[in-house]
C-alpha cells in the first residue's frame, strides 16, 4: 500500500531532477525518453533485488559473504597489529565497545576486498559481471560502448580505476561523456568500501550488505540522467565504440592479488589522510564558533549542516521527526565523506531512527560525492588525460552536485516503493 511518505519521496525525485534541469547548459535538450528509461530501471533493479521470489535468499549469501569476509580480514589483523585489532587482551577491558578502533577493524577490510576484486577480474569473473552491466546501460540508456564499460565498472570498481578500464578510449570521450564519467563516479562506490560500509551498518540495519550493494548498482543509472541533463550530448556526437578489451590486465593471479593489494593500500592511505585532515578541519572551525549560542546551544558546523539539509532529507521520504538527524548525516557526509556519516549511522541507537530512515539514509550515504573526492578526481584523471585537466577542472563542482543528488534520487526511488518488498 502507498502512504503519504511514498508520495514525498515522488515529489523528492520530480524536485531534484528540476534542480539539475536548472543547471543544465540546453535546457531545450531535456532527455525525456532516458529519463523515464533511467528511473524505470532503477525501480526495476529495486523490485529485482528485493521484491522477486528468492532474491532475499540471494542478498542473505551476500550478507553471509561480507560476514565471512570480514571474520577472515579480522583474523589477519588480528596476526599483524594481536590485542590492537581485537586479540587476546592483555589486561582485563571493562569497556568493551572501546576495542573498536577503525583503522583496525574497517580499513584491513579495503585491502582484502581489493585484492579479491583484482583477483575475480583476473579470473574474469568480474569482467564479464561488469561487461553484463555494461550491456544493459548501452541498450537501455543509449550510451557509447566506452562509456557503458566505464559506468558499469563504477559499480565494483572505484572512481579512479575505472576510467583504467577504458583509458585506449579517454582521448574519444566528448566532454559530455567524461562528465558523465566524473558523476558515476561520485555516486557510486567501490566494491573495497562497501564491504566495510555493510560491516559497520549490520548491527543495526538488516540485510545491510544486500542494501549497499543495491544502493550503488541503482545509483549509477542515476547519475547517467543526471549527468545527461546538466551537460546534455550534442547532436552527432558522442557513442565511441569500444572492444572491450580492457587495459586492466594482471600476468597471474598472484600478480592480481599482490596489485590488488597495492592499489588497496592507496586507498587506505588515501582515506586515512582525508578523514583526519576533514575531521580536524571540522573540530577547528567549530573551536571558532563554538563561542556562539543559536537556539540554545554552541554553534557547530554539524548544527549548521543539520538546519540546511533537513528540507533535502524531508524530500527523499524521511519523516519529519527524524529529517534533522538524517539532514546532519547528509552535511556530514559532504564534508567529511561517507565513511564518516556511515559511522555515524551506526552508531545511533537502533530504538532512535526508524528502519524506513536508516534504509534511506544507507542509499543517500553510499556514494564518493563528497569534497575530499573533488581532489582525487582531478588527481586522477589528470594523470589519466593530462590534455584535458582543464575540462575536468571546469567540470569537477559540478558533477559534484549531480553525484551527490544522484545517491538521493536512488533513495527517493526506494522511498517511493511500497515498504512490503523490503521485509
Amino acid at each position: 500500500m502507498f502512504s503519504l511518505l511514498n508520495l514525498q519521496s515522488l515529489l523528492g525525485l520530480v524536485v531534484i531532477v528540476a534542480a539539475c534541469w536548472g543547471l543544465s547548459e540546453n535546457r531545450r535538450a531535456f532527455p525525456w525518453r532516458l529519463a523515464l528509461g533511467a528511473i524505470a530501471v532503477q525501480a526495476l533493479l529495486v523490485l529485482a533485488l528485493f521484491g522477486i521470489p528468492g532474491s532475499q535468499v540471494v542478498l542473505a549469501a551476500i550478507t553471509g559473504a561480507v560476514d565471512g569476509v570480514a571474520i577472515a580480514t579480522n583474523e589477519g589483523t588480528k596476526f599483524v597489529f594481536g590485542y590492537l585489532a581485537g586479540g587476546d587482551q592483555p589486561y582485563a577491558v571493562q569497556n568493551q565497545g572501546a576495542l573498536f578502533t577503525f583503522a583496525f577493524q574497517v580499513l584491513p577490510l579495503i585491502l582484502v576486498i581489493s585484492a579479491l576484486s583484482a583477483l575475480l577480474w583476473h579470473w574474469k569473473i568480474l569482467k564479464w559481471i561488469t561487461l553484463g552491466f555494461g550491456f544493459l546501460f548501452q541498450k537501455t540508456m543509449g550510451l557509447g560502448g566506452a562509456s557503458a564499460l566505464a559506468v558499469a565498472a563504477n559499480i565494483f570498481l572505484g572512481m579512479i580505476e575505472s576510467p583504467i578500464v577504458i583509458r585506449a578510449y579517454l582521448d574519444k570521450l566528448t566532454r559530455s561523456e567524461i562528465f558523465l564519467m566524473m558523476v558515476v563516479g561520485l555516486a557510486t562506490v567501490a566494491g573495497s568500501t562497501m564491504v566495510a560500509y555493510a560491516a559497520i551498518l549490520s548491527p543495526v540495519l538488516t540485510n545491510a550488505a544486500g542494501h549497499v550493494l543495491v544502493a550503488s548498482i541503482v545509483s549509477a543509472p542515476a547519475g547517467i540522467l543526471l549527468a545527461r541533463i546538466i551537460i546534455p550530448e550534442k547532436p552527432g556526437e558522442g557513442g565511441a565504440v569500444a572492444d572491450y578489451n580492457s587495459a586492466l590486465k594482471y600476468d597471474s593471479a598472484v600478480d592480481a592479488i599482490v596489485k590488488g593489494t597495492s592499489d588497496g593500500l592507496m586507498v587506505v592511505l588515501n582515506i586515512s589522510a582525508v578523514l583526519i585532515v576533514f575531521v580536524a578541519l571540522t573540530a577547528l572551525v567549530n573551536v571558532m564558533v563554538g563561542g556562539f549560542s543559536v537556539f540554545g546551544g554552541p554553534l557547530s558546523v554539524e548544527r549548521v549542516l543539520g538546519w540546511l539539509f533537513t528540507p533535502v532529507a524531508w524530500l527523499i521520504g524521511v519523516e519529519g521527526s527524524e529529517a534533522g538527524r538524517a539532514g546532519w548525516l547528509l552535511g556530514v557526509k559532504l564534508t567529511l565523506t561517507e565513511f564518516v556519516a556511515f559511522i555515524r549511522l551506526g552508531e545511533v541507537p537502533a530504538g532512535e531512527m526508524g528502519e524506513r530512515t536508516r534504509m534511506l539514509m544507507t542509499y543517500a550515504l553510499c556514494g564518493f560525492a563528497n569534497i575530499g573526492s573533488v581532489g582525487i578526481t582531478v588527481t586522477g584523471l589528470s594523470v589519466l588525460m593530462p590534455e584535458r585537466r582543464e575540462e575536468v577542472l571546469g567540470m569537477v563542482w559540478k558533477a559534484l552536485f549531480a553525484g551527490f543528488l544522484a545517491t538521493l534520487m536512488t533513495a527517493a526511488i526506494v522511498g517511493a516503493m511500497p515498504a512490503s518488498i523490503f521485509r
